[in-house]
């Protein structure tokens, strides 16, 4: 059985992974280096709905920050590079608690309020 701490490294990996291919994603257009943030929650209880809620404002942060463009005329392609990179890293992770506040935050259409995530 893999201890708590192994299996939630792999999770900040696959996380910073899931960061990079979606900034990949959107920067091979523009021919820019790809971009990659390790989200650390290891200090976090993903298991209560504050655990969850501060985990997903860290994954928000992270998509942000390795998605962020100076460029106004690249805010479509950034506002996309955060939400996929965000939904991936969310999806990967499959935590109960995560995804329940994902859905109830991206429910209505509502991404103004998106979080981080680190470790």
């Amino acid at each position: 059985m893999k201890s708590i701490v192994t299996t939630r490294f792999a999770l900040a990996v696959a996380t910073a992974m899931l960061l990079t291919t979606a900034w990949g994603t959107s920067s091979a257009i523009a021919d820019e280096e790809v971009r990659s943030e390790k989200v650390k929650f290891s200090d976090l209880n993903v298991d209560s709905p504050d655990g969850a809620k501060a985990l997903y404002g860290r994954i928000h942060a992270a998509a942000k920050r390795v998605c962020a463009d100076r460029d106004p005329m690249m805010q479509p392609a950034e506002i996309a590079c955060t939400a996929k990179a965000e939904g991936n890293a969310i999806g990967q992770l499959d935590l109960p608690q995560l995804s329940a506040y994902y859905q109830s935050k991206t429910k209505n259409g509502d991404r103004s309020q998106r979080l981080v995530a680190a470790r």
